[in-house]
């Protein structure tokens, strides 16, 4: 089989407006796609429906033609997607991959160990359920799934599922399709080659390799960058109260952006605005001067040394 040409994407959750630590992951995505003379994908992560604040998405979208990053094709909404996420679990219903789970978070909690993120499932339902307990959610098989992969920027990466993180759901309890599944459904529908995004979402990764096996769909290359983390080693989000990317300050932002990326733009360019910086950018772009490492301290200009 021929290599498809590169495709990258971008998929932010529509939780808020573009932050710091979101620019950093849609400017490597958008240049680690564009250097390679691939197309750039924008894809709204909407399918958790209880976390999505109105107007945020288009609010993100917004910010993004100002920093001058366009977009090839239609942008696509996970919300929209429900059909092709069933589609999929029908498949791994379909090979035996599947089955219903009655455990509640606590009854976990009581009978599991620690894993890489949460609790490991201990399988209590694997076999089925017990009598008069009905379904609250969906999880996929990892028996025997030891997933292994050479991150671009990690470097090797390597989960025995079922000890580090246990059969895992699928299909909520609140008739919500998870991350896991969607964002396989999806790379695979929309050809992506190239999964540039945040360490955060690294551990995450062998969880989607396991989906891709059993779906039989390719695998992509995937790159994990540093997560900006504020002085107290707390990701940059909503939650940590990260400002947004102001879109007055588009220039000196996409030169932060850059630099925490490793890229070493000259300083001149921050006074020809955005078109010539994305010119310098695409042609430069190095992933293996991008640090490797999963966490890094941003400090936002004019704030250093304050107490």
């Amino acid at each position: 089989m021929l290599n498809p040409a590169p495709r990258g994407r971008f998929a932010p959750s529509p939780t808020g407006p573009l932050h710091f630590g979101s620019l950093v992951a849609a400017v490597g995505s958008y240049l680690d796609a564009r250097a390679r003379g691939g197309e750039w994908l924008v894809r709204i992560e909407d399918v958790d429906t209880p976390r999505v604040v109105p107007g945020a998405a288009d609010d993100i979208l917004r910010t993004l033609e100002a920093c001058g990053m366009a977009w090839d094709g239609s942008v696509v909404h996970q919300s929209t997607r429900g059909d092709a996420y069933h589609a999929a679990l029908q498949e791994l219903r379909r090979q035996a991959m599947l089955y219903p789970c009655a455990c509640s978070r606590r009854e976990i909690a009581d009978s599991a160990v620690a894993g890489i993120e949460g609790y490991v499932y201990p399988g209590t339902c694997r076999s089925g359920l017990a009598h008069s307990r009905e379904a609250r959610a969906w999880r996929v098989r990892t028996e025997g799934a030891v997933i292994a992969f050479d991150d671009a920027i990690q470097g090797r990466v390597e989960h025995d599922l079922e000890k580090d993180v246990g059969d895992f759901v699928l299909y909520r309890a609140d008739a919500v399709y998870t991350y896991q599944l969607a964002v396989v459904v999806d790379d695979a529908e929309q050809g992506i080659t190239h999964v540039t995004r945040g360490s955060d979402l690294l551990d995450s990764t062998p969880r989607q390799i396991h989906l891709q096996n059993l779906l039989g769909v390719r695998t992509p290359v995937y790159a994990h960058l540093p997560v900006a983390v504020n002085a107290q080693g707390q990701k940059l989000s909503k939650q940590t109260l990260a400002k947004p990317v102001y879109r007055e300050h588009i220039v000196s932002s996409l030169m932060l952006a850059l630099r925490f990326l490793g890229q070493q733009p000259p300083g001149e360019l921050e006074g020809e605005g955005v078109d010539a910086i994305w010119e310098w950018a695409t042609q430069n772009w190095r992933l293996d001067r991008v640090p490797r490492v999963r966490a890094q301290v941003f400090v936002p200009a004019g704030t250093e040394g304050r107490k």
